[in-house]
């Protein structure tokens, strides 16, 4: 006999509404448990019957795509979170990706600058990767928006990275997600560095982080009384895969054909590299046979991933079918988060894809949203009230993923 008091989206959606501050003090009480991100950005999915975060970036890009009003609300809990560190040296390192020719990339940077130095703080761009200097010290760039920006070229020493002006930041504020590790003596450093660098997806799994996920929302629902799967998708991680010399891609098919009896006819099952970035390593099948014969092209796709990550590990999960529209086209949500609390979102579209189908790919396009207009929780905003709710437990799986994967170093 089914005990849970909330046992559909509806009255999900209601309960939310009207227990939105006790809901968030769990939360907050849950938090002080782990050494918390500085900052995530969460994928979420909507169906007619459930909502399910489907990614989750701890090295998020894309803070241009939020609104204006919440950008000011980022920087006041951006100083929360880093002045009690940098105290009386507000000077901040910020380690972007290596990819400077993405000129929208180029847009989040200079947001996040932008932030950064709303909030109080000195930023200064840099990187200790050569390649794209050409033998200078210092990148001039312009964004995709017409933003000018510079990234000085830095070298480690005695515990400290040192550029053509600076050597005495008080954090450096991580912003690549490490596919491919940064060679640097992370321990050895003598100011913080922030999210840890032991957790880029050199190292990360998305099967690790979703069994987190799993383990904080059955929590949450057992705690509220909310039957568990309002709020999750189904999933299972396969390891010992190699998608070139075809192994384990029968077991990854037979786990796809167990979940299919799980579900409503036709849903698609989403199969993820488990160290997939970028929409990268993503195939959306509806049975297993589409993975047994799978041809050379797609077994490629599967292989290798940004960076030349090699790909042994996936995750199938159950297809979340997306309501959610945006100008008569199927879209997600995105939520940023710093330190834990919603900060900003947007939807993304895609024109070209269907509401089954991965939206994180080739014409995808962006829409802004401000959370900061969501005082008091009224009708038109339960949406994304749970929204907020499933980002934070999202984030906080995280940190329970953070610490297990460090307890692992």
């Amino acid at each position: 006999m089914n005990q849970n008091k909330i046992n559909t989206k509806e009255e999900l959606d209601l309960f939310v509404a009207e227990n939105w501050h006790q809901i968030n003090d769990y939360l907050d009480q849950q938090f002080k448990l782990y050494q918390i991100p500085v900052y995530t950005s969460i994928d979420i999915r909507e169906s007619d019957s459930k909502y399910s975060p489907v990614d989750n970036n701890l090295y998020p890009a894309g803070f241009n795509n939020i609104c204006k009003k919440d950008q000011m609300v980022c920087q006041e809990h951006f100083k929360q979170a880093l002045s009690p560190i940098c105290k009386n040296i507000i000077k901040v390192g910020l380690i972007p990706e290596s990819h400077t020719k993405n000129l929208f990339y180029l847009d989040h940077l200079f947001s996040l600058k932008s932030i950064l130095e709303r909030a109080g703080f000195e930023v200064e761009l840099l990187t200790t990767d050569s390649t794209p200097f050409e033998g200078s010290d210092q990148l001039k760039l312009i964004s995709h928006s017409g933003h000018a920006l510079e990234i000085n070229l830095a070298h480690y020493e005695q515990g400290v990275l040192k550029t053509r002006n600076h050597n005495g930041h008080c954090i450096y504020l991580l912003n690549n997600d490490q596919s491919s590790p940064l060679d640097l003596p992370w321990n050895d450093f003598k100011v913080p560095v922030v999210p840890s660098p032991h957790i880029g997806w050199f190292r990360r799994q998305k099967n690790e982080h979703f069994k987190c996920y799993e383990m904080v929302a059955n929590q949450f629902s057992q705690y509220f009384s909310i039957a568990p799967q309002l709020i999750q998708a189904k999933f299972k991680a396969i390891e010992g895969v190699d998608f070139n010399a075809k192994e384990g891609l029968d077991q990854i098919a037979d786990a796809i054909d167990e979940m299919q009896k799980e579900l409503p006819e036709h849903t698609n099952i989403f199969v993820k590299a488990s160290q997939g970035t970028y929409g990268m390593g993503i195939m959306v099948v509806q049975n297993g046979d589409e993975i047994r014969n799978m041809n050379r092209k797609d077994r490629n796709k599967m292989d290798i991933g940004k960076n030349k990550i090699k790909f042994t590990k996936v995750l199938v999960q159950e297809g979340v079918e997306t309501i959610i529209k945006y100008d008569g086209h199927p879209a997600e949500v995105t939520i940023y988060l710093v330190n834990g609390t919603p900060v900003g979102g947007f939807m993304r579209a895609n024109p070209e894809r269907d509401t089954k189908s991965n939206l994180n790919a080739k014409g995808m396009v962006y829409q802004k949203f401000c959370l900061s207009e969501m005082k008091e929780i009224g009708d038109d905003q339960f949406k994304q009230a749970v929204y907020c709710v499933i980002a934070r437990l999202s984030t906080l799986a995280s940190a329970l993923e953070i610490q297990n994967v460090l307890a692992d170093k």
